[in-house]
């Protein structure tokens, strides 16, 4: 059993930073490979930035140029550094174990850019 807790989340402006940080605890993390996740009211849950266990990552088009994600294995952490932050950005984000078969999910954190 894999437990994920993120935070980080919060207020910020139009064009702010904010990071966030999701603690694994239960597993071995360093062979997970890990998502973000954010869902917006009213709109689906999608995939925002990736990294494998190797340290590859991955973006959606949207937030290219402006997300970082990263990983520390010692701290059992991954990030997701989060600049030029703009109104449609604000979601809940979630991270994810990507473990076979459907992956553990943290409880969300709340993200809102606002002027």
């Amino acid at each position: 059993q894999v437990q994920l807790v993120e935070s980080g989340g919060g207020l910020v402006q139009p064009g702010g930073s904010l990071r966030l940080s999701c603690v694994a605890s239960g597993g071995i993390f360093s062979v997970y490979n890990m998502g973000w996740y954010r869902q917006a009211p009213g709109k689906q849950r999608e995939l925002v930035a990736a990294i494998t266990s190797r340290g590859q990552t991955n973006y959606v088009e949207s937030v290219k140029g402006r997300f970082t994600i990263s990983r520390d294995n010692a701290k059992n952490t991954v990030y997701l550094q989060m600049n030029s932050l703009k109104l449609e950005d604000t979601a809940v984000y979630y991270c994810k174990a990507e473990t076979w078969p459907s992956g553990y999910w943290g409880q969300g954190t709340q993200v809102t850019v606002s002027s």
